[in-house]
């Protein structure tokens, strides 16, 4: 929690989700997920996250500072959306979130999305952070022509 390090690169966009309970999000994002926090601002409810290039803000909606709310928060937080957060390898986390008796919202699969002439395969799952963000973890699995 010191800072980013040299070498490190600042993602181009990052989401700052609202989240209920900093302290379950962390052990969530950061225990089951693999995320690590690069810095924080107790005083404030605020956390920065990164793993592996991936980066995310969480801050406690009940922390004194500006939020930029512009509906009521009814959860689940976050509807109409996902995070697809790639990773070298799905089992840690999965085993993570099994440890914990964590619920996934898909099961792992295996999936393939065109995109011009080509299909690009990934292993995939989802599951809930506990505000009910939708996250999605992935890895790719390769390449084919499509069909």
């Amino acid at each position: 929690m010191t800072g980013p390090t040299p070498g490190f690169a600042w993602a181009p966009l990052v989401p700052e989700l609202l989240v209920t309970d900093l302290a379950a999000s962390l052990r969530f994002w950061c225990g089951a997920c693999g995320f690590a926090v690069l810095y924080d601002r107790p005083e404030e409810g605020f956390a920065y996250l990164h793993r592996d290039g991936a980066q995310v803000m969480l801050e406690a909606v009940t922390a004194p500072g500006r939020h930029w709310v512009t509906a009521p928060l009814e959860a689940p937080l976050g509807r109409g959306l996902h995070f697809q957060i790639e990773v070298a390898a799905l089992e840690p986390i999965l085993e993570a979130l099994a440890a914990q008796a964590w619920p996934l919202w898909l099961a792992p699969e295996e999936k393939w999305y065109r995109a011009g002439k080509v299909e690009h395969g990934q292993r995939q799952f989802l599951v809930q952070d506990p505000d009910g963000y939708l996250l999605r973890f992935c890895t790719g699995i390769g390449t084919r022509a499509a069909r």
